[in-house]
């Protein structure tokens, strides 16, 4: 697709964009009596009218009906998860029993490695990339810690190359250089800070050859890119929902457990009543045992949040209405049109791979010294354009392709111009 040429050009693009119409969906924020340029979905999307809808209709059931809601009405609470489940598995490349909503997404990510991450004898050590997400690096060290292991010792760190980024070939090579000491490699899909993709099969591909089970932090890669995590063979999964799937500031997680484990009644659980079996789920017998149900739903703990899983439904409505396949076909367009007018713009640097396969909707941009990303972001605020900064120099800027455009990117180029121009 050639450049953008201007502003009219920018809105004739959005006019006749086959996918311009999900927009709608959405409510955006508005500054100066105009809604905003919204390019932060990538901490947290916007609220769709859907899952809005949703929150209300299950509020309302709530004053109505107490606790007879559980079963009764249009949407009753007991197994209000199912859908939005199947749905999401559908949008990762999943069956649907391989796939529960439940928790937030470290909490699921400690749940997975307390069955998937069992050190024996030399084969002990967890494998992360450099600068993965605190909360991520925090649980792999405590479950290290847990096993009475060393969490700087037995932690492998694949080092960034020098742009900063961990490529596929540099994870793949680490997990062949520690093959015998690895229990359980954890890598993120997309990186939260650089936006840099990795190739997931090649990773799980490695690690099984390796002797170690894979795990992926999917946050910044549902609702992002194309996922194929059955048929990659990936052993576990997480991602939150509220980024790119648009459900809401601490929306409850989501989790995948490949359908080889699901069934593994012998695979330690940290059980609760709601990854038992539905059959005896109710059964108060003190003497029972912890029957798990099929698939991922036994690593469900209690039941649901009903109000959040309700937005979560909402909002992958809209996705399954959209299909992932063409989303992602936008969202590479938004993404090097983006990338176009940001290459114009003096002293800004981009850190993001240019290769649209190493990357998803972010780019990673990175500004001259003399501009604080935090007050640059200020200037940008004020002129009705979101995205955010890691300071000292970082800016995150991602069109989402349900509901971002060409007229979104061509103002926040013109914005960040006037920016730097009056901080440089």
């Amino acid at each position: 697709m050639s450049p953008l040429s201007g502003l009219d050009d920018a809105r004739s693009r959005d006019e006749h964009d086959p996918l311009r119409s999900f927009r709608d969906e959405f409510v955006f924020p508005r500054r100066n009596d105009r809604d905003v340029a919204y390019l932060c979905g990538h901490s947290l999307g916007l609220q769709s009218h859907r899952s809005r809808e949703a929150i209300l209709e299950s509020v309302d059931a709530w004053g109505a009906r107490g606790v007879e809601g559980h079963f009764d009405g249009d949407r009753p609470w007991y197994g209000v998860d199912d859908v939005p489940a199947a749905m999401a598995a559908s949008l990762v490349g999943a069956h649907a029993h391989e796939v529960a909503i439940a928790n937030a997404l470290t909490v699921n990510l400690h749940l997975l490695m307390a069955s998937f991450f069992r050190p024996s004898g030399r084969r002990r050590k967890i494998l992360i990339e450099e600068a993965a997400f605190p909360s991520d690096r925090y649980a792999v060290a405590a479950q290290l810690a847990w096993h009475g292991l060393d969490p700087h010792a037995d932690l492998v760190v694949v080092p960034a190359d020098h742009a900063g980024l961990v490529p596929t070939s540099r994870i793949v090579e680490a997990i062949e250089r520690h093959d015998d000491e690895l229990a359980l490699v954890l890598v993120g899909g997309v990186h939260y800070l650089t936006g840099e993709a990795v190739d997931i099969g090649a990773i799980v591909r490695a690690g099984h050859a390796a002797g170690a089970l894979v795990g992926i932090d999917l946050a910044h890669a549902a609702g992002n890119r194309v996922l194929a995590l059955h048929d990659d063979n990936v052993d576990f999964a997480a991602w939150c929902t509220y980024k790119y799937l648009n459900s809401g500031p601490g929306a409850v997680g989501a989790l995948f457990v490949h359908d080889r484990h699901g069934d593994d009644t012998d695979l330690v659980r940290l059980a609760g009543w709601w990854g038992n079996d539905p059959d005896t789920r109710f059964a108060m017998d003190e003497q029972i045992d912890f029957a798990p149900a099929t698939g991922a739903r036994s690593w469900k703990i209690s039941n649901p949040p009903v109000i959040s899983v309700a937005s979560v439904h909402g909002s992958l409505e809209i996705f399954t209405a959209a299909t992932m396949a063409r989303l992602r076909a936008r969202s590479v367009e938004l993404t090097a049109t983006l990338e176009a007018l940001v290459a114009g713009i003096d002293g800004v640097e981009q850190i993001t791979p240019v290769d649209p396969e190493r990357r998803g909707a972010m780019l990673t941009l990175r500004l001259p010294a003399s501009a604080p990303a935090s007050e640059v972001v200020q200037r940008l605020g004020a002129a009705g354009v979101v995205v955010d900064a890691r300071p000292p120099r970082i800016l995150r800027v991602a069109p989402a392709p349900l509901y971002n455009g060409y007229e979104d990117l061509w103002r926040f180029a013109e914005a960040l111009k006037t920016a730097l121009a009056g901080v440089v």
